[in-house]
């Protein structure tokens, strides 16, 4: 083995992990600052391989048009369209970056990252048809929303999804709602691209370097990180860090010592596919069509028959199955979990288990599901499905947040939480979905709560990147339509 080596590098800022939330903000800041010196670290050997990737992650796009999930109904049986109309804003957001980007000439072919897919819920059962026509009633007075389409009718069915609706008996009851404004977004290829750009306008990217520990260094952070081979040390220092590692997010900001960590935990999912592998079934399927979630399922496990564009190839998808394992990363290590459990959040670790008996009962019965039992899932989706059409993948870990209540005790959370230090000198983002689709807003809004007395010079720039920042575009249906309009122009969607 060559003796260790070790330098120290001094940059404006570092940003942990080579995902999507590290690319958005380094396109960023190469915008809002773009006399300042980056660095990116990642471990792998480059970047958008994990979480980001198109096998890894569980839904693209979600702008809360098909995912019931995000419009729960009320026990008065009134359903409640706030989360999923917040959600669709800020896909917006990024709807809005990423053709500021593309008419700038920042990056290339947005037909290589987004594509026009329209985005489908679909039920059966008249409780369930009852409640997605008052979901379907509750989004479409909102104009992000109107657009949307509700039918009861097979021959609908039959004409915006025929793998749905082949062999289905028709004298089922069922519901099916098509936003023809949907979309699927290949975050891998994104990630590239952002980091692309960045790198040609003053940040460097490090793959293959593992960050093993952060700690404070004067008025600086300082970033260790190791080769892959173990022979050499890198000192990063910075007066901004921002921990984008997806699930090992949480123990490198328990690394650095900051109180705002304090109490927060982590539980890892897992998850698997099934993917087409016959190229006559994926072309004749042009949709993303979600279903209503099992009792207990993680919003990652919500089943869609699924259309994505993945490096430029068309394929089809079905799932995910929930499993689970103690690792935090796909790539990572299985003694994770336990190396997370710290004095400062044993507590909450342990009380999040009696409240969410049904998560722990469903992932039981996921693990115990043989693979006939997994394809009779997908046949409830696509009636006429034939095993030897499809092939089971892999995908990503998940790290859902368990956070501290006000009496300090655990509480598993399924959204995306920013954690940022008092003196805005480091933040990271936990959690996982609805993230990817939603990180231009979460991070601009970290940036400039962190950052407060250089907003007023940033204003004028984040408005060219985004027009309706400061602003929601539910209360101008003239303003949503021709931010609508103008981002499919941009981006080559159908609108």
């Amino acid at each position: 083995m060559a003796d260790l080596t070790m330098s120290v590098t001094r940059t404006d800022a570092v940003l942990i992990g080579g995902g999507i939330a590290s690319a958005t903000l380094a396109a960023l800041l190469t915008e809002l600052e773009p006399d300042w010196s980056i660095q990116v670290v990642e471990k792998l050997d480059g970047v958008g391989k994990e979480s980001s990737d198109g096998w890894n992650n569980a839904g693209t796009g979600h702008s809360a048009l098909c995912e019931l999930n995000y419009t729960p109904q009320d026990v008065d049986g009134s359903v409640s369209p706030a989360k999923a109309i917040n959600i669709n804003e800020q896909f917006q957001v990024s709807r809005q970056f990423w053709s500021y980007l593309v008419e700038n000439d920042r990056i290339g072919d947005p037909a290589s990252f987004i594509r026009s897919v329209p985005h489908m819920s679909f039920v059966r059962g008249i409780e369930n048809v009852d409640y997605l026509r008052r979901r379907h009633q509750a989004l479409t007075a909102n104009p992000l929303f109107d657009r949307m389409e509700f039918s009861t009718e097979h021959s609908r069915l039959a004409e915006w999804a025929p793998l749905v609706s082949e062999g289905r008996p028709v004298t089922e009851t069922i519901a099916v709602t098509r936003s023809p404004d949907g979309t699927d977004v290949d975050f891998g290829t994104l990630t590239r691209q952002l980091l692309t750009m960045a790198s040609g306008r003053g940040t460097s990217v490090a793959t293959g370097w593992e960050v093993v520990d952060l700690r404070r260094m004067g008025s600086d952070w300082g970033v260790m990180a190791r080769s892959v081979d173990g022979n050499e040390v890198k000192v990063f220092r910075a007066p901004f860090v921002f921990v984008g590692a997806g699930g090992a997010a949480l123990p490198l900001l328990q690394k650095s010592g900051i109180e705002e960590i304090r109490g927060f935990g982590g539980f890892p999912i897992s998850g698997q596919w099934l993917r087409c592998t016959n190229p006559e079934v994926i072309e004749r399927h042009d949709a993303k069509v979600y279903g209503k979630a099992a009792v207990g399922a993680p919003p990652m496990s919500v089943p869609h028959l699924d259309t994505r564009f993945i490096e430029g190839q068309r394929s089809l998808m079905f799932g995910p199955y929930a499993g689970w394992s103690p690792k935090f990363l796909k790539t990572g290590r299985y003694t994770d979990l336990f190396a997370s459990v710290k004095p400062s959040n044993v507590t909450q670790m342990l009380a999040v288990a009696p409240p969410n008996l049904d998560l722990m009962t469903y992932l039981a019965s996921q693990l115990a599901a043989t693979g006939r039992q997994r394809f009779e899932a997908l046949r409830e989706y696509m009636p006429q499905a034939r095993p030897e059409d499809w092939e089971p993948v892999i995908a990503g870990q998940r790290v859902q947040v368990i956070a501290p209540d006000a009496d300090k005790h655990g509480v598993l959370q399924f959204g995306t939480q920013m954690i940022t230090s008092a003196d805005g000198s480091i933040g990271g983002m936990l959690g996982a979905s609805p993230g990817a689709s939603t990180s231009t807003t979460i991070l601009l809004d970290m940036l400039t709560g962190m950052f407060p007395d250089r907003v007023d010079s940033w204003r004028g720039t984040i408005t060219s990147m985004v027009p309706s920042w400061g602003t929601r575009l539910s209360d101008d249906p003239r303003a949503a339509h021709e931010s609508l309009e103008r981002t499919a122009e941009s981006l080559g969607l159908r609108h």
